[in-house]
């Protein structure tokens, strides 16, 4: 007779060892050390980016804490739990979608929150990065793999409602990251090259068609921002080349702890949010940007195999997308702050100040530990 604890891995006689504590309290050890270590540094560097003021810092400290108290809470259910639940809190996230469209409370000219009596205010576009990969992990592992092209369809569509909905509020570097969290599961289930190749032409196809009748004037100026930021130095152009200036001031090993002139002498804008990676870069130069890099290279690389050992199609399918936007939220801030993406309003994970994004992170660690400590053994 197969003993059940052996097989939910946790043998029970094997309490003192410390492989049986962590899959009993269903937290991976390496991922947990190395996100500790993004928090912590990321502080340190806070603490500098805005400015001393220790307020911020006790701020985000608390955001931090919440954060890592729903990432150990989701941990702790089993992966069947959130495929079972998947197309529920898909629907209810479309609602809140449409919520924020008819009744969402409006903020420096884009309405994205919404305000619930007796709760503090939410933005349902960040519920939606870690749903609607899950619903689409959900519909894609009900069917063979890899999925037939009405599947895809359906797939798609799953992903481009919401995504749609976001836009329309508008918040385009969030639709973005909940369109790529989606694409991802699409891409991950297995399609061939044809259809990549076919979606990328029509994509082209359609751009000028989205510059002159889908982009707001805002969003153009971006991109044209991105092209050429000399073109309005003092306005539009402002915020990306004091970015740069603080990165390339930066030199090999920075100008030390507190001692940026970019964000210090207030030249360098939203220093604690969107361009926190900039003061880290000024103040810690080529060698910090070096550790943080490893630091993030090495939660996807252990992101990367949770998902590939992961023992279904829903599981893999999900850990694989959630890992891949966690890499795709570096790729966009790093890329902005340095002038080679337009600015989107993407934080650096983790690092940046902020508590939404945080949590939303966060919730999706806990879904990949879930993943990983929530393995059957295979038993002869």
């Amino acid at each position: 007779m197969v003993n059940r604890d052996i097989l939910h891995g946790t043998d029970s006689s094997s309490l003192g060892n410390p492989r049986g504590f962590w899959a009993t309290v269903h937290l991976d050890p390496i991922l947990l050390v190395l996100l500790l270590i993004l928090m912590g540094g990321g502080l340190f560097v806070l603490y500098s980016g805005a400015d001393r003021n220790i307020d911020v810092v006790k701020a985000q400290g608390i955001r931090l804490g919440i954060a890592f108290v729903v990432m150990v809470v989701l941990a702790q259910l089993d992966p069947a739990v959130f495929r079972r639940w998947a197309p529920l809190f898909y629907t209810l996230g479309l609602v809140a979608l449409l919520a924020v469209l008819l009744v969402g409370v409006g903020a420096k000219g884009a309405q994205r929150w919404l305000a619930v009596p007796g709760l503090p205010r939410f933005q349902p576009s960040e519920y939606m990065k870690l749903v609607v990969p899950m619903m689409a992990a959900w519909y894609l592992s009900r069917h063979y793999l890899p999925p037939r092209l009405r599947h895809l369809a359906v797939g798609m569509a799953i992903v481009l409602v919401p995504m749609a909905m976001i836009v329309k509020q508008p918040d385009l570097g969030t639709s973005l990251l909940v369109g790529m969290a989606g694409i991802f599961v699409v891409f991950f289930a297995g399609i061939s090259w044809k259809l990549i190749a076919t979606f990328f032409a029509l994509v082209s196809v359609s751009a000028p068609v989205m510059w002159m009748y889908g982009m707001r004037d805002y969003q153009k100026q971006r991109v044209l921002t991105m092209l050429d930021p000399q073109s309005d130095p003092l306005g539009a152009g402002w915020n990306i080349i004091q970015s740069k200036t603080a990165i390339g001031s930066g030199g090999y090993d920075g100008k030390g702890w507190l001692h940026g002139t970019q964000s210090h002498l207030e030249f360098l804008p939203e220093s604690h949010t969107d361009f926190i990676v900039a003061v880290l870069a000024e103040e810690f130069g080529f060698v910090g940007m070096l550790v943080l890099l490893t630091v993030y290279f090495l939660i996807i690389l252990r992101c990367l195999h949770i998902a590939v050992s992961a023992q279904d199609s829903f599981s893999r399918l999900l850990a694989g997308a959630l890992t891949m936007t966690f890499f795709i939220y570096i790729f966009v801030n790093i890329g902005m702050v340095s002038g080679m993406l337009p600015v989107v309003g993407v934080p650096l994970p983790l690092v940046s100040y902020g508590g939404t994004s945080g949590v939303t992170l966060m919730a999706a660690f806990g879904v990949l530990m879930s993943i990983h400590t929530h393995r059957r053994m295979i038993c002869s």
